[in-house]
């Protein structure tokens, strides 16, 4: 009877043993994946910065445009 017993945790050990590994496995796609996405909202956002900075600079030049034609009032 103990023989049997021991068989059946050795194999739920053995079970636990594999479900342990794919979560680990699971566990480096997650993180690699996680990873890709920071990058990828890192650069979104630098890039937004950027687009941000170019508006300001247009903003500026029109602003000076409608100045020189007397297209706003002071």
């Amino acid at each position: 009877m103990t023989d049997e017993v021991e068989s059946l945790v050795l194999e739920q050990l053995r079970r636990i043993r594999a479900v342990v590994e794919r979560t680990e496995l699971d566990m480096m796609d997650v993180k690699s994946r996680m990873s890709s996405l920071e990058i990828a909202v890192g650069q979104h956002s630098v890039l937004l910065r950027n687009m941000g900075v170019r508006l300001d600079r247009l903003d500026e030049r029109v602003a000076r445009i409608e100045r020189r034609l007397d297209l706003v009032d002071a």
